[in-house]
């Protein structure tokens, strides 16, 4: 064995990687070292609540992913960025705060044949001991953790709207979707709070490393690409080898190795490694050291489709980050710590079940402007609503493999939007539901016309083209390294995280949720991290 200073390397610096990271250095007194392919730092303004939007489309700290055209979207191949900074998705994405339904994870529980194990009651203590809630402290919060966690600073009259809007259509409202139930209309918490006096961004790395800054435990490399997880010759996982600065480097773990490099590129990290479908891996020379078929499989990503109309006059947050209007709100922030900076200018959202069940399978977000994807849409921003339908849980499953064995090369992935008929029928009465809001008031006496789908598409064969030519992700792949029983031949790792067949491997982002969870899955990533951590913690 290499000598080592290290007990355990994580591959990946995002949400998950941060929290476990700080808790085997704080509670379980280990040696840690995190690397992370993007920089330490985003830029000053991703850390406003609002800042996030200067960056939308950029790849400063994003990897843009053109996943393969889908038939079924007639020829598109959505694009799909994900994270590149420490911190990961925390970092740069809009900071909701959402785990998911009960549902969910008794779900997996049920997968796994066991009794408590990863159920809701399970990680209800991992969410709750990670939390610093400004609003709640019962059953369902905490306010001891490091993740500070808060209502918008400030909300819009759209936002305001869209509350009644959907009341009116009979939908309850709800204080906290992460509480006893999760359908209703309400405003959505996020991950931000005071730091120095000033709302800001509470991303993992803020919350869980900078505690640590001054712990010689924690080492934290950055710009760094991982290219394979290093397995001795009995096949078990002593460590990574990495390129930093056009040098090939090797860094070694005394107990363990966990990979949390984001779905895409954790399922990559694997296969480059000899650990995956054998047949995928000889077509790329590479050597198989674990045959697991279900390596790349069982992707899953939330995706929307939108609503989009204008209003008769000025509403929501169309130009305030222009001009004038973007030096007062800045003023406002600097000077009193209030106004637009204070918000992602995405409030609310209401949870439902377009075919009436209790447990809801939408999540309608309501964006106060006019509002869709370049590369979907040349619609132009103005005053104006969008409301994007986010299927929760979508049936249709896609995959991830290798492009070839050169580890700067992306991999191939087949998002397989509505790869399902049942997940465009929801979508479908979903976007009906949306129109419905348009028309009842208060939105009813407000709304000049509607832009898209447009008046003119309403039969679902046109409406289902809309939808194949609009649909675009919510940012949530999760689900290619599955967590499985020990019968399911594709499962990649058991229900400790532990990888079939390799010793010393252990799995801790969203690639091994077995079914993705129904809200924005940055919290659910964290909890994985806290769990964990008390699974390679405890010997």
């Amino acid at each position: 064995m290499p000598q080592t200073d290290h007990d355990i390397v994580i591959a990946g610096g995002g949400s998950s990687a941060c929290v476990a990271a700080m808790r085997l250095v704080r509670d379980y007194g280990l040696r840690v070292a995190i690397i992370e392919r993007g920089p330490r730092r985003t830029a000053r303004l991703m850390a406003m609540p609002a800042g996030y939007m200067k960056y939308l489309g950029r790849d400063d700290f994003l990897e843009m992913h053109h996943t393969l055209p889908q038939p079924q979207l007639g020829g598109r191949g959505p694009i799909v960025p994900v994270a590149k900074a420490l911190g990961g998705g925390s970092a740069v994405n809009a900071m909701v705060y959402m785990r998911g339904q009960k549902e969910d994870y008794d779900g997996w529980a049920q997968y796994l044949g066991s009794n408590d194990a990863w159920s809701y009651a399970d990680m209800l203590g991992h969410f709750k001991g990670i939390e610093a809630n400004s609003r709640f402290n019962n059953t369902y919060h905490g306010i001891g953790g490091n993740l500070r966690i808060s209502e918008p600073g400030h909300i819009c009259d759209t936002t305001e709207d869209f509350l009644l809007a959907a009341q009116g259509l009979g939908h309850a409202y709800n204080p906290d979707f992460n509480g006893p139930r999760q359908n209703g209309v309400g405003i959505m918490q996020h991950t931000y709070g005071l730091w120095n006096g000033r709302k800001e961004r509470s991303d993992a790395a803020k919350a869980f490393l900078e505690p640590l800054a001054h712990d010689d435990r924690l080492t934290i490399i950055t710009d760094a690409r991982v290219d394979r997880i290093l397995l001795d010759d009995a096949g078990r996982a002593i460590g990574l080898a990495y390129r930093q600065n056009g040098e090939e480097k090797q860094i070694h773990a005394a107990r363990e190795v966990l990979v949390a490099s984001g779905t895409y590129n954790s399922a990559k990290l694997m296969m480059l490694s000899g650990l995956g479908p054998a047949d995928h891996l000889r077509e790329h020379g590479i050597a198989v050291r674990a045959d697991l078929p279900g390596v790349g499989q069982n992707l899953q990503d939330h995706h929307e489709v939108p609503v989009i109309a204008t209003t008769r006059g000025k509403s929501g947050y169309f130009g305030e980050d222009k001009g004038w209007p973007m030096i007062r709100n800045g003023l406002q922030y600097l000077l009193f710590n209030s106004g637009p900076v204070t918000t992602t200018g995405i409030e609310s959202c209401l949870f439902y079940d377009p075919d009436g069940g209790e447990r809801p399978t939408i999540q309608l977000y309501c964006a106060p402007i006019v509002y869709l994807d370049r590369d979907v849409s040349s619609a132009k921003p103005t005053y104006g609503v969008t409301f994007t339908s986010c299927l929760l849980r979508p049936k249709a499953r896609g995959s991830v493999k290798l492009r070839s064995a050169d580890p700067a090369a992306q991999p191939v992935v087949d998002c397989n939007f509505f790869g399902d008929p049942d997940d465009l029928r929801l979508t479908l009465a979903s976007l009906r539901h949306a129109r419905q809001l348009l028309k009842t008031e208060p939105f009813r006496s407000k709304i000049d016309a509607e832009l898209l789908p447009g008046p003119a598409l309403d039969d679902d064969d046109s409406l289902a083209r809309f939808c194949g030519q609009t649909v675009k992700t919510n940012y949530h792949p999760s689900g290619s390294l599955r967590m499985g029983p020990a019968h399911d031949p594709m499962a990649v790792v058991d229900a400790e995280l532990k990888v079939r067949g390799v010793e010393g491997l252990r799995v801790i982002d969203c690639s091994i949720m077995p079914f993705i969870p129904s809200g924005n899955t940055n919290a659910p990533a964290m909890a994985v991290g806290s769990k964990a951590a008390d699974l390679v913690g405890v010997r």
